[in-house]
């Protein structure tokens, strides 16, 4: 089954020689003073910050504690902000980074809070409940599930690389999930910080694409990032949160972040040049 979303997001990035994703992680003590007098300072932040950057990025990534912590307003800033996205910029891949995982029946409802009230085109899930806990979300046609496998954090050597039967708990995901129904709706977020198991990562899903934080302000290293996970597809969604959206608190913040979006953007052109000499 053809995925259309998934043919728009190879479009994107061919097409801006980009797959650099811009995460929406907005902590309202860290935005310019000045926007606190708008009516929604937080959307207020988001629509400049997409402007300057949307000719740059083929993503945005809305983390949802960052929306969650201010109750409802909060919602109502994350509702406008997607819904600006989705009208503005049709053509752009829209990740909820929510990282739900619960039984299937409270799977169903957190799916349909995102895919069909929301609209967003993908979202975060845990998959440490299993199977019938991932599966209501890869249900939704034309909508991505993006599980986590191995994470940027110093935390995922509690679990993640455990090994049971001499196989690291990370791989077992990726191995295992393969088999679920509508397996071709899933990516994975695998962190910047572990390029050293990119390699193994790819042999086991070697056509899947991969969300990757942590680039930028937690040192992931872009180069070796894409040395061992870029598969023909390109394959690759590239985070980028605190280093776009905060390179300036003053009233040039959004033509900052352009400029800071549009070198990363640089960068990955070079790379897709080498591995894509006919583009």
């Amino acid at each position: 089954m053809k995925n259309f979303y998934l043919e728009t997001l190879k479009q994107e990035i061919f097409s801006k020689k980009s797959f650099l994703c811009v995460g929406l992680d907005v902590d309202i003590s860290k935005i310019p003073p000045f926007l606190l007098k708008e009516e929604d300072p937080i959307f207020a932040f988001n629509k400049a910050i997409i402007d300057a950057t949307h000719p740059y990025t083929i993503a945005y990534k809305p983390n949802i504690a960052f929306y969650e912590a201010y109750g409802e307003r909060g919602w109502q800033s994350l509702r406008k902000t997607i819904d600006y996205i989705n009208e503005q910029h049709p053509r752009i891949f829209t990740i909820a980074d929510a990282k739900r995982g619960d039984i299937g029946n409270t799977a169903t409802m957190y799916a349909k809070a995102f895919f069909e009230d929301l609209q967003f085109d993908s979202v975060t899930v845990a998959p440490y409940m299993g199977q019938d806990s991932v599966e209501p979300f890869l249900a939704f046609k034309d909508k991505a599930t993006i599980l986590l496998a191995l994470t940027s954090n110093k935390g995922a050597f509690d679990f993640q690389t455990l090994s049971t039967e001499g196989v690291p708990l990370y791989q077992q995901v990726l191995t295992r999930s393969q088999q679920w129904h509508n397996a071709q709706n899933l990516m994975y977020v695998v962190g910047a910080t572990k390029t050293e198991y990119l390699a193994e990562i790819r042999r086991i899903v070697p056509d899947a694409f991969l969300l990757v934080p942590g680039v930028g302000a937690q040192g992931g290293d872009l180069a070796q990032v894409c040395k061992y996970g870029l598969n023909e597809s390109v394959g690759l969604i590239i985070n980028a949160s605190r280093a776009v959206i905060y390179a300036s608190q003053g009233e040039d913040f959004a033509s900052k972040a352009g400029e800071a979006a549009h070198a990363l953007q640089q960068e990955m052109a070079a790379i897709l040049h080498t591995q894509f000499p006919t583009l």
